[in-house]
C-alpha cells in the first residue's frame, strides 16, 4: 500500500458507492428491503452493513498514532454497537450517511503517509479483543471489505433487474503515456 494507492481506492470507493446508490434508486423501497437471502438480508441491509464496517474501521484509524485530524471527531462519538446497527431504513437516509463517510475517507486518504502505513497498529475489535497488525494491511482490508460487499449488492441489484454498470478498478486508474513512469 502506498499513499497514492489509498487515494485511488478512496476515489474508487466514493465513485462506486455513488454508482451503486444511483442504481438502487431505480427500485421501489419494497424491493430494496425485501429479504433476498443474502448474508445481511436485503439490499438496504447490505448497504447499511457497509456503513457499519466503514464507521468501525474509521473510528479505529482515528486512534492511529498519526492522530488524523479528519478522523478525530469520531473518537468523541459512541462506538458502533454491532455489525447490524442501523444507520437508517431507507435509501435517502443511508445515502446521506454514505456521502458523509465517503467525503471523510477522501479527506483522510490525503493525510496517510508511507511511514504511517509501515507501522504496527494496535486496536480492539467489537468484542474488545486486542490486536496489533500492520497498518497498511488493515487499510487494504478496509477497502477490500467495501469492494466485497458492493459486489454482493451489485449481484442483488442485478437479480432485481438493475445493472450497476462497470465496477472494475481499472476504469478508475488514469491513463498514462506508453513508456512513462509515475513516482
Amino acid at each position: 500500500m502506498t499513499p497514492a494507492s489509498i487515494q485511488l481506492l478512496a476515489q474508487y470507493n466514493a465513485g462506486m458507492n455513488q454508482q451503486m446508490y444511483t442504481a438502487a434508486a431505480q427500485l421501489p423501497h419494497a424491493e430494496l428491503v425485501a429479504d433476498r437471502k443474502a448474508f445481511f438480508g436485503s439490499i438496504i441491509g447490505t448497504m447499511n452493513h457497509l456503513l457499519v464496517g466503514d464507521t468501525i474501521w474509521l473510528r479505529r484509524f482515528a486512534g492511529h498514532p498519526a492522530a488524523y485530524s479528519t478522523l478525530a471527531h469520531l473518537l468523541e462519538q459512541p462506538p458502533v454497537s454491532g455489525l447490524t446497527q442501523s444507520f437508517g431504513d431507507d435509501l435517502p437516509a443511508l445515502l446521506a450517511h454514505r456521502r458523509r463517510l465517503d467525503a471523510l475517507i477522501l479527506d483522510w486518504s490525503q493525510q496517510v503517509t508511507a511511514e504511517h502505513l509501515a507501522q504496527a497498529f494496535a486496536y480492539r475489535n467489537i468484542k474488545n479483543e486486542a490486536f496489533c497488525k500492520h497498518f497498511g494491511s488493515l487499510v487494504l482490508h478496509f477497502f477490500n471489505h467495501q469492494t466485497h460487499h458492493r459486489g454482493q449488492i451489485s449481484t442483488l441489484l442485478f437479480q432485481a433487474g438493475v445493472d450497476v454498470g462497470v465496477t472494475d478498478l481499472p476504469a478508475w486508474i488514469p491513463m498514462m503515456a506508453e513508456g512513462s513512469s509515475q513516482a
